[in-house]
């Protein structure tokens, strides 16, 4: 049950205060990385479960040259479309002191990345809150496709894509 805020699309993620935006690289999060990945230090999920699945994929979003996790995505491929599990943006980057804004955004467009590099066509599922869904409609114009289960489909995906990831259609 997804239940992450798209704060901004951006090009990155930018420094909330300074409108700076920064470069970012999404690495294979592993067990190492669960030494800050606490309740205790604010995160909200339990990512040892999501990391110890070998059906899912933990990715976490990092500045480049900077270890510091800013978010965490587990994904799961499927027959044709990308599975997003669980998003999660650091503690830091939540609520109205958040450092930087654009992490779950950015998360997202990586889950369409990856459907696209798997020949699934932009497509990416999930099971959203049903307080959320209309965020979702509106801020990465995913649909409802039954109950609470959103997909982005193919033009939705590219858009997402090419706010993150320049060029990436153009070779």
């Amino acid at each position: 049950m997804q239940n992450f805020l798209i704060d901004k699309i951006t090009n990155s993620i930018e420094d909330a205060i300074t409108g700076k935006s920064l470069d970012t690289e999404i690495l294979p999060a592993n067990k190492s990385d669960l030494k800050t990945i606490l309740k205790k230090n604010g995160w909200r999920f339990n990512w040892k479960s999501e990391i110890n699945n070998e059906e899912k994929q933990v990715y976490k979003l990092a500045i480049k040259n900077d270890a510091m996790v800013q978010g965490l995505i587990s994904l799961q491929v499927m027959e044709n479309f990308i599975e997003m599990h669980l998003i999660e943006t650091a503690p830091h980057n939540f609520g109205k002191e958040k450092k930087y804004m654009g992490v779950a955004g950015n998360l997202v467009a990586y889950a369409c990345k990856l459907s696209f590099e798997s020949g699934f066509e932009g497509y990416v599922a999930f099971t959203a809150k049903t307080e959320l869904i209309e965020h979702y409609k509106q801020t990465l114009d995913a649909e409802l496709i039954f109950k609470d289960r959103m997909t982005i489909s193919t033009l939705p995906a590219k858009k997402l894509v090419n706010s993150y990831y320049k060029n990436y259609f153009n070779g």
